[in-house]
């Protein structure tokens, strides 16, 4: 009899038990005060009204990753902290623990940025009519005071992370107003760019880092930054067919070529680029910007040439920061939009900066550029681009694949399969209303809800 209501009390116990959850949602409520955090327990409201449909049958582009801009400036702010307060820091951005968020992918400035203290090249010259066509003067020069050791560092903790370089400026000495700023890249010089493009892979790597990708120009339309210089698409598609593409050839170089790397306003600009038909074989893909223009541009490329890559590498968040704002408009537009229009990476700006927002370039160079952290001493905060990103890079491996999921008003979603089989879906919330909804993937269903703002992501 005792045995009996042992079972039976058992039994009562085990069927008031909640089953146990067979997935993982990560949530950022900025309305209830949640910045992605790992829910141990996922409610749902109310009756679904609508439902996210997966097909893992129907594929598009496998991701690279996603990430942030390695600037000087950030840079020079992580080694002003104690060894074990960046060591920290860094583990959390690059590692695999629970609480780290995999970045898996970053870009870095080919020489100086507009958020370098000044602008620079590896081959300046004090005699401002001197050139060196032979490029005896190449060094990596400050970038061995503080990108390269702070690269060194996270390569020691993700040695898979891929990293994308981009030119801001050819040596003035190359350009036809011989400044920093603006100009043009004299045609008598393009070879010899190109092999200063070759030196800069070769030397990074004899430093140990493999450049997996090169975008020709940053924003190569922008003459108001500060480095920058002006290269149109005529320009950019001779340079790489009769100069860089050869170059890279001869040196048996296989970094991946890039183009346009400019905002979503001109998709002309690439489109013309690969339409050369020297040019063409050389071309991995187009990078894009979102400060103009619409996502669905790079869709326009993709379609015009869909045997090459799209990336999206660079958006800034303006300080201070408006982590409902931001991270609902970065989210539908960037990871969201960005994956569903072809995008193998998703990139925000900087990925760190200080209190003042130092440094940045004179004549033009960034005064408002929020790192996804900011950096006071070994104090840590973070800003919304460290929550944008999180949402996909800790759980989105590289090599993932996106997969189809039906678009929804009000719940802007994108699905992806994983190299192990698993499932991720991130959604936003941008309804003004709370909403109840389904997440189905065959016979598996997923009882959801989100508050107006919220973004979740999914894995199973």
């Amino acid at each position: 009899m005792k045995k009996l209501s042992y079972l039976l009390l058992s039994l009562i116990i085990f069927s008031c038990q909640k089953p146990k959850q067979d997935f993982e949602l990560w949530l950022t409520d900025p309305k209830a005060n949640i910045f992605f955090e790992k829910q141990s327990e996922v409610l749902s409201t109310g009756t679904p009204t609508e439902t996210i449909l997966l097909d893992a049958e129907t594929t598009f582009q496998t991701m690279d990753g996603f990430g942030y801009t390695l600037s000087q400036g950030s840079a020079k702010h992580l080694l002003a902290m104690s060894d074990s307060a960046r060591s920290a820091v860094l583990h959390e951005l690059f590692d695999e623990g629970e609480k780290d968020i995999r970045v898996s992918y970053l870009r870095l400035s080919v020489a100086a940025s507009d958020l370098n203290e000044f602008p620079f090249s590896y081959n300046d010259l004090e005699d401002s009519l001197a050139t060196d066509p032979s490029l005896e003067n190449f060094s990596l020069s400050y970038d061995t005071l503080d990108v390269i050791p702070v690269l060194k560092e996270i390569l020691t903790i993700n040695p898979k992370i891929q990293l994308m370089a981009s030119p801001w400026s050819p040596p003035s000495w190359m350009k036809d107003n011989k400044d920093t700023r603006g100009g043009s890249l004299l045609e008598e010089f393009e070879s010899v760019y190109a092999q200063y493009l070759v030196k800069y892979i070769q030397e990074m790597k004899k430093e140990g880092i493999q450049i997996h990708a090169l975008t020709i120009q940053n924003e190569p339309l922008h003459l108001g930054n500060n480095p920058s210089l002006l290269m149109l698409p005529e320009q950019q598609a001779r340079f790489i067919g009769l100069h860089l593409g050869p170059a890279f050839q001869e040196a048996g170089i296989q970094t991946k070529i890039i183009v346009y790397d400019h905002n979503a306003d001109r998709p002309d600009y690439p489109i013309t680029v690969l339409q050369d038909s020297i040019a063409n074989p050389f071309i991995d893909g187009s990078a894009f910007h979102l400060y103009g223009g619409k996502i669905e541009a790079l869709s326009e490329v993709h379609q015009a040439f869909p045997d090459k890559n799209i990336y999206f590498t660079e958006q800034w968040v303006g300080a201070p920061g408006d982590l409902a704002g931001d991270i609902s408009w970065h989210i539908k537009n960037l990871i969201i939009g960005g994956s569903r229009n072809w995008a193998k990476t998703v990139l925000e700006w900087n990925l760190s900066s200080n209190a003042e927002l130092k440094p940045h370039t004179d004549r033009g160079g960034c005064d408002r550029c929020l790192g996804a952290i900011t950096i006071d001493g070994d104090q840590v905060t973070r800003n919304p681009a460290y929550y944008i990103i999180a949402h996909a890079s800790k759980l989105v491996d590289p090599g993932s694949v996106r997969i189809d999921s039906n678009e929804i008003n009000g719940l802007s979603n994108v699905a992806f399969q994983r190299p192990d089989g698993k499932k991720v879906l991130i959604v936003l919330n941008d309804s003004d209303q709370p909403k109840g909804f389904e997440i189905k993937d065959k016979e598996k269903v997923i009882s959801a809800q989100l508050n107006s703002g919220a973004v979740g992501t999914w894995i199973w």
